[in-house]
């Protein structure tokens, strides 16, 4: 049996399915994680720009992070008191996951930018209609 594939153009552009504002942030941070041999590895990066949920940034150098690695995104302590920065990037350090690696540097061979996936709780938002409840001898009960 032939499949065939047809690519079909979304009416929504790429930021439309964004469920946070990206804001460009320009701020000096650190990524710390453990390699392969469970050593201890620590990057100097510069953030490009952040939302709620993610943060994209440019590698200073360094040791490679392999794709989907869980690592520790922190921003440097002067600057995290700033209000342009989003709250989830407010706390000391972050847990995060990298979802896209950038092109490599020439000289080094290593990755220039990284796009890391923020791992915090979403905010709970609130219903616009109470949730019905009702008595039985069971026990409260809810819809």
């Amino acid at each position: 049996m032939e499949q065939r594939l047809r690519l079909v153009q979304s009416s929504q552009s790429r930021s439309d399915k964004r469920s946070a504002e990206r804001r460009p942030l320009r701020l000096p941070a650190q990524i710390v994680w453990k390699d392969a041999k469970g050593t201890t590895r620590m990057a100097a990066v510069v953030t490009r720009d952040a939302s709620d949920h993610g943060v994209s940034v440019e590698c200073q150098g360094g040791t490679p992070i392999p794709l989907f690695r869980m690592v520790y995104f922190q921003i440097d302590r002067d600057v995290r008191h700033r209000t342009d920065v989003p709250a989830a990037l407010r706390k000391t350090n972050v847990l995060s996951a990298i979802f896209r690696v950038g092109a490599c540097s020439q000289s080094t061979g290593t990755p220039t930018e990284y796009a890391l996936r923020l791992l915090v709780e979403p905010e709970r938002r609130v219903t616009a209609e109470p949730v019905a409840t009702w008595q039985s001898e069971a026990g409260t009960m809810t819809a």
